[in-house]
């Protein structure tokens, strides 16, 4: 089986006032594509920023990543977003729903920014999927949070992507709509065999992955 991802003894560090801040340290890791993972660890432990590299939406300090089979280093922005079109969808805490766009438009974009000529019909469907298919025409402001989460899921799937990262895509929930999402995640993670990358410290969420990875103080533990 192919790697979806790969890191190899990856460091990220700021500065942070006069001093260099070490986020990440010597981080390795393989996820074989078709596989869910877990990324937990305390807050400030790095997870985001571990997502984040591994997505290609920065670049490490030091170390080497790479996705779908490509590796990052050396690559502009431009060209990582193009590597990512098509490839990776995303879910994030806080939806980043467009405000000014229906559920339907939301949805419809990253497949449009693809050059995908039924975005239109990708992004009914996937709503469709998500039980909101009544909803076309509503804009974020009208939906419930678990509803702005359940079309950004629609959103990160409907570009039927290789690779999905998740960024506590229930922090933002009550329990019971956020076991409905998770519910969601894993029906169409399943569907697609898409690799699930995921970041959260709710551990009913973590067991549901076949594998879990913790950060401690930057380093990578098993």
């Amino acid at each position: 089986m192919s790697d979806a991802v790969v890191a190899r003894k990856v460091s990220k560090q700021i500065t942070s006032g006069s001093e260099p801040l070490t986020i990440l340290d010597g981080v390795d890791l393989k996820v074989a594509a078709g596989e869910s993972l877990a990324i937990v660890g305390a807050s400030g432990s790095g997870k985001t920023t571990l997502l984040s590299l591994l997505a290609g939406l920065d670049l490490p300090s030091s170390g080497e990543i790479a996705l779908a089979g490509q590796t990052l280093n050396g690559m502009n922005e431009d060209a990582r977003a193009a590597l990512r079109a098509g490839r990776v969808g995303f879910v994030f805490q806080s939806f980043q729903l467009l405000a000014g766009f229906t559920a339907l438009e939301n949805v419809m974009l990253p497949a449009e920014l693809a050059g995908r000529a039924d975005a239109s019909d990708r992004a009914r469907a996937a709503l469709e999927q998500v039980g909101l298919g009544k909803r076309l025409t509503h804009y974020p402001y009208q939906l419930s949070g678990g509803e702005q989460q359940r079309v950004a899921i629609a959103r990160a799937f409907a570009g039927e992507p290789k690779i999905l990262f998740a960024d506590e895509p229930t922090g933002n929930l009550d329990t019971a709509t956020g076991a409905r999402i998770i519910d969601l995640l894993f029906e169409l993670n399943r569907g697609s065999s898409a690799t699930l990358i995921l970041v959260t410290h709710d551990t009913a969420l973590a067991v549901r992955c076949q594998r879990t990875v913790t950060l401690r103080q930057g380093r990578l533990y098993e």
